[in-house]
């Protein structure tokens, strides 16, 4: 009796939500002591090209402190800890082809340093939405900074929000973020924008930016985080087992596949709704056991936008051919010990630092894939390395943004008195 009681109270699943957090953080602490993966504090590499821009932000570059090795594990199974919850207004925008994009505004909490009225235009990782743990302690940050933050939900991300159209979220497609941007445009004429992309996000961020001269207008600078530049490359490594990738594609594919099942009715069900011509032809059965998102891009994911094999899907929508088009400042952060994104991927961002003055790589030693945990592996701290690197380094933009204008309008007076 005592015990059919106890499960009837409702605290029950708290207690076993802590006792299995306590659980994984024994595991992943006992891994790193038996196998002594605790590592020496090191400054992280920077690859950049000198210029006035780049010493100007290596004064204001944060160094990695404490980093722990297990940081996508910590990211993946606890995320972040004691996470903050900012307030934001949900908005939707109708799109052409009858889909409803969403996202949500956070206001600033504080004045920004320069005083000036600065937005941050956020596109989260794979699958991912502002609900999330990470989004939220980056949000919370930025707003106490002085930003306003607009965070994109990946179309058919949100699990209490209905797809209006037979069309999900892509591994490139910028047509969501760029609504978003625009209303931001439209509603705050003096504002200025900061672009920050996560993941499969940072891909979205620096293709949109690249895709046209006009979308770098007001734009102040570009920030990408643990993406991997090039889906064609990485395709083959992603089915490696070295550092757990193929694991992680595994773990992935199956959200992906929870995700696109929970929308089965609009994407493929016998509706009104007008759909791609080729998507017809999706097998689900290949659906229900694709272990990889690879198969899971070849078989649904392309033909949303028709394209008529995985080759020209990856090709055409990765970020890779946009990258020298992008002249504002750009920020490319990875981690050395990502196990996402392999090795051979980062020539890219390193190649591209040290041509172009605009672009810095920072590559810290540790970091793992959105980890940047600081702290201990038992009590890591809410705030992550990378968070407070993408607001410094957007600080350190906006103010050399504010110095550049303020000379140019002194040596426009003295030149009007002469």
């Amino acid at each position: 009796l005592k015990m059919s009681a106890m499960l009837e109270t409702p605290e029950l699943p708290a207690v076993f939500d802590g006792v299995k957090l306590a659980a994984v953080a024994a595991v992943l602490y006992v891994i790193v002591r038996c196998l002594n993966l605790k590592s020496p504090t090191a400054p992280p590499e920077l690859i950049y090209q000198d210029s006035d821009l780049a010493r100007f932000l290596l004064k204001s570059c944060p160094l990695l402190t404490k980093d722990g090795h297990i940081q996508t594990a910590l990211y993946g199974k606890m995320g972040r800890v004691r996470s903050p919850h900012p307030y934001g207004l949900r908005k939707y925008l109708t799109m052409p082809d009858g889909a409803t994009a969403t996202f949500d505004l956070f206001e600033p909490q504080s004045e920004h340093c320069t005083g000036e009225d600065v937005t941050m235009v956020i596109c989260p990782g794979i699958a991912n939405h502002s609900e999330k743990q990470y989004i939220r302690t980056f949000v919370d940050y930025a707003q106490k900074n002085g930003y306003r933050c607009a965070v994109l939900n990946h179309l058919g991300a949100l699990p209490n929000i209905e797809l209006t159209s037979a069309r999900m979220f892509t591994y490139g497609c910028t047509w969501e973020f760029s609504a978003m941007v625009n209303y931001i445009k439209k509603t705050y004429p003096q504002t200025q924008l900061v672009v920050v992309g996560f993941s499969l996000g940072g891909n979205i961020v620096c293709k949109y930016v690249g895709e046209s001269q006009a979308n770098q207008e007001r734009v102040l600078c570009c920030v990408s985080v643990c993406q991997g530049y090039s889906a064609l490359r990485a395709q083959e490594t992603f089915m490696q087992w070295d550092h757990c990738r193929r694991f992680y594609n595994f773990l992935m594919a199956d959200n992906m596949k929870k995700i696109i099942l929970s929308h089965r009715q609009v994407l493929f069900g016998d509706n009104n709704m007008k759909k791609p011509q080729n998507l017809s032809d999706a097998d689900l059965s290949k659906l229900y056991t694709a272990t990889s998102l690879m198969q899971i891009d070849d078989n649904v994911m392309r033909k949303f936008h028709g394209y008529s094999s995985l080759k020209e899907y990856y090709e055409k929508e990765s970020c890779l051919h946009y990258l020298h088009k992008i002249y504002v400042p750009l920020l490319l952060v990875n981690a050395a010990d990502d196990p996402l994104v392999h090795e051979s991927l980062l020539s890219i961002p390193r190649a591209l630092s040290e041509k172009r003055e605009n672009v810095m790589h920072v590559l810290p030693l540790h970091g793992g894939h959105l980890g940047f945990f600081e702290g201990s592996v038992l009590f890591p701290e809410p705030l992550t390395w990378m968070d407070k690197l993408v607001v410094q380094y957007a600080n350190a933009i906006c103010q050399w943004e504010k110095t550049k204008s303020h000379c140019s309008d002194t040596e426009q007076a003295v030149s009007g008195q002469e």
